[in-house]
């Protein structure tokens, strides 16, 4: 039976090992173009994060040798800038309803939607220098500033206003994959509980408000940030009338 279950695995492991060949052997059979090798990198750096992003291991997804890569990309850091590129691209406009809170929010939304998608791209939109060149990727941000700029701010405002709104989504979707994580689910709940409990008495506010922390789901609290920003952005635009 010993012997039985080794020859088993080893005819398993055989299997999986040409399936991954003749994968490959597909992949490279295919013409390898720019806009196939930027969809691999997406897709390693999807699954295995920013840092498994490398011309090597991109050329292992598409099933070449890394040097091919070169006839398509420049460098890694041509690389990293076609998906910064790709993404935005893949920005999702909602449909517009005609009121400008509710067209706002769901421009914020849809910007949400796309960094959970892909998160570890924050990191490369962080480390980004100079403006983005290609128009596909300049669509998303010629939507956001034509809603902020029909509020009534000025330009110079509605350029800020624009990084005020980037910077709490990007933000907050941070914060989705971290800190408020846990969810309102049962340990999450607890861990709160016992903390607020052994708070001394220094901690009021704390002990007071950690409940809460727990508690609010984060649809919930992302739409609670969208109404102050908003409701500050109308306060400046009615100031300045």
């Amino acid at each position: 039976m010993y012997i039985v279950s080794l020859s088993t695995l080893k005819a398993r492991s055989e299997q999986e090992q040409d399936i991954d060949v003749k994968a490959n052997e597909a992949r490279s059979r295919e013409p390898l173009t720019r806009d196939r090798v930027i969809e691999a990198a997406l897709r390693v750096m999807d699954e295995e994060g920013l840092e498994g992003v490398s011309m090597r291991r991109v050329a292992r997804e598409v099933g070449v040798e890394a040097m091919s890569l070169y006839h398509h990309v420049e460098d890694k850091e041509d690389l990293l800038d076609g998906i910064c590129e790709r993404i935005m691209a893949g920005f999702e406009f909602p449909e517009p309803v005609g009121d400008w809170v509710e067209d706002c929010k769901r421009g914020a939304r849809a910007w949400r939607q796309l960094l959970q998608a892909h998160p570890a791209v924050m990191r490369l939109f962080a480390e980004q220098r100079g403006p983005i060149r290609s128009i596909d990727s300049m669509r998303p941000m010629e939507f956001a500033l034509r809603l902020l700029r029909a509020s009534g701010l000025s330009d110079r405002d509605t350029a800020q206003a624009f990084h005020a709104f980037g910077g709490y989504i990007q933000g907050f979707v941070i914060m989705e994959l971290g800190s408020i994580a846990g969810g309102a689910d049962e340990a999450h709940l607890k861990a709160h509980a016992e903390l607020a409990a052994m708070l001394p008495d220094e901690f009021a506010a704390l002990e007071a408000c950690s409940p809460y922390f727990a508690e609010c789901d984060p649809d919930e609290q992302f739409e609670f940030g969208l109404d102050l920003l908003i409701r500050g952005l109308e306060a400046k635009v009615r100031r300045a009338d």
